[in-house]
């Protein structure tokens, strides 16, 4: 583990290296230790890359966080790691990272796993007040300066259907990311979903792909994973009283 030089980007990796390669993409603000439940599972049949996307956990900000970018920082650390045909998840907004690797790259993405990946800007319901006061002026920035650890776990358990455990290193890494960086990549997110849906984008890629869904997702109309039914061959699974958060809520089912 530590910072990839070329990249930018703070990587893990966990499991066998000559196992199967598996890469996660954490969401909006997140870190890769946000996968730490799954990760411990999958790293028995899997070499699980985790990365910090710049501007969240332990990598430094970017000058931009436009989607395409990160997922060419993505693909030229695959290209370092002489890796190819990688299974690749993406959780929340990781998700549109996942997409644009696999329309940029597609020799590099063997298969896409889309975990609360809202698929059209249509889909995005009402935010849970704290989520909408944490994210936006005026109450956005001075929240931001004062966040603690019980503030940090509220938030993230106000996008949840069910208690969870928030593991110590995603809430530390969570404090590492300044609300201008966090602003900007909400904006960029924003940016590429409206461009095109990510339905859209997967159908013509003829990769395999797999939607998990909470049921009880807050921040995304659940009723929207069948967005995804245009996509070839797509697979929609969902998670009974889970919310925004399986990784964290469910990680057996979604490993």
């Amino acid at each position: 583990m530590g910072l990839h030089r070329s990249t930018g980007m703070y990587v893990v990796h966990d499991g066998p290296r000559e196992a199967p390669p598996l890469l996660l993409v954490h969401g909006s603000g997140a870190s890769g230790s946000s996968w730490g439940p799954v990760a411990r599972i999958l790293a028995a049949r899997h070499h699980v890359i985790r990365v910090d996307l710049p501007g969240c956990g332990q990598s430094p900000p970017a000058p931009s966080y436009a989607v395409p970018g990160l997922a060419a920082r993505v693909a030229a650390l695959l290209d370092d790691l002489g890796l190819r045909q990688v299974a690749v998840a993406g959780h929340s907004s990781g998700g549109y990272v996942a997409t644009s690797l696999a329309e940029q790259r597609p020799e590099l993405v063997r298969s896409l796993a889309l975990v609360s990946t809202g698929p059209s800007l249509g889909a995005l319901l009402p935010q849970p007040p704290l989520i909408r006061a944490l994210s936006a002026p005026p109450l956005g920035p001075l929240l931001w300066s004062v966040r603690s650890e019980a503030l940090i776990r509220k938030g993230i358990r106000a996008t949840t259907a069910r208690p969870v455990d928030v593991p110590d290193d995603a809430v530390a890494d969570l404090k590492n990311i300044g609300y201008r960086s966090f602003r900007a990549i909400l904006r960029a997110n924003s940016a590429y979903v409206a461009e095109r849906s990510v339905p859209d984008r997967l159908a013509g890629l003829g990769r395999p792909v797999l939607v998990v869904f909470g049921a009880a997702d807050p921040r995304w109309d659940p009723r929207s994973a069948r967005e995804y039914d245009v996509v070839p061959g797509a697979r929609v699974e969902m998670l009974p009283g889970v919310g925004h958060v399986p990784v964290l809520e469910a990680p057996e089912p979604t490993s």
